[in-house]
């Protein structure tokens, strides 16, 4: 809009407990699906499982009705990079399924991603899977106080294109989140470090890389939801939520905050 400013929202310690307590919800749904996930399901069911989940626990999904989303979370298989519509579709033999989950607990909110194979993976699959996860972390690396925000997005692209010919998805990126799912900054997974703004604590980002198979370019289907690969190769989404504070970037859809993965990358984590 002309003449508006991006405004990022900094939270207080006790703000970002409550985005703690709302991403432990979304890391307790996830971990289910996770371990519910079998060929002969469908979209629907988990979506089900995902409802029962979130209200469970207290809290209440980001996603339902969001702008008209008619679903508590977003499935997208193969070649649906981002916001598949659970519905009817019959879960494969060695489909990959992203699952995107969102909840919100005293109005704050936590948001993460997975992929998962059902059943065997095949080599390149595998890859693709083990490639955009690692690329995540990398990001959440370079989420520190004093880095500028494009390091986040440099550190994606670096680890996905080091690994191999992959699609970096441009148009659908990470986010800044808080009171509420999707605020400023937006957060590129691609760029050169540097630039943007600085990294100060206070900050929470959602980082998300999506990554293909093929090439990175998208189109969206009918229903105006569900985003595919141009190519119908297949995709990878990985995502987490992260503080940014004094003592170091804390993922709060992380169970264990993120300590074990960063202290593999030397990066500090709050006690």
């Amino acid at each position: 809009m002309f003449g508006r400013k991006n405004v990022i929202e900094l939270k207080k310690p006790e703000q970002f407990e409550r985005m703690r307590a709302a991403g432990l919800v979304v890391a307790d749904t996830l971990r289910l699906l996770r371990e519910s996930v079998t060929p002969g399901m469908t979209t629907a069911d988990l979506d089900a499982i995902a409802r029962e989940s979130i209200s469970s626990a207290g809290a209440t999904p980001s996603f339902l009705n969001y702008h008209g989303f008619p679903a508590v979370i977003c499935t997208s298989v193969n070649d649906e990079i981002v916001h598949g519509i659970p519905g009817q579709r019959v879960i494969e033999p060695g489909d990959v399924v992203s699952i995107d989950c969102g909840a919100i607990v005293d109005g704050w909110h936590g948001d993460a991603a997975i992929s998962v194979v059902v059943g065997d993976a095949t080599p390149e699959v595998d890859q693709l899977l083990d490639v955009t996860e690692t690329a995540l972390w990398r990001g959440i690396a370079k989420a520190c106080v004093g880095g500028r925000l494009s390091d986040i997005g440099h550190a994606v692209e670096s680890h996905v294109r080091a690994s191999g010919d992959f699609g970096i998805v441009e148009e659908y990126v990470g986010h800044g989140i808080g009171s509420s799912m999707h605020m400023d900054p937006s957060v590129p997974n691609y760029g050169q470090p540097g630039h943007g703004p600085k990294l100060v604590a206070g900050m929470a980002l959602a980082i998300e890389p999506m990554v293909n198979l093929g090439g990175r370019h998208t189109k969206m289907l009918d229903d105006e939801w569900t985003v595919v690969t141009v190519d119908g190769r297949w995709s990878a989404h990985f995502e987490h939520t992260v503080a940014i504070t004094a003592d170091g970037p804390w993922v709060t859809t992380a169970h264990d905050g993120g300590a074990e993965r960063l202290a593999a990358l030397g990066v500090p984590t709050p006690a």
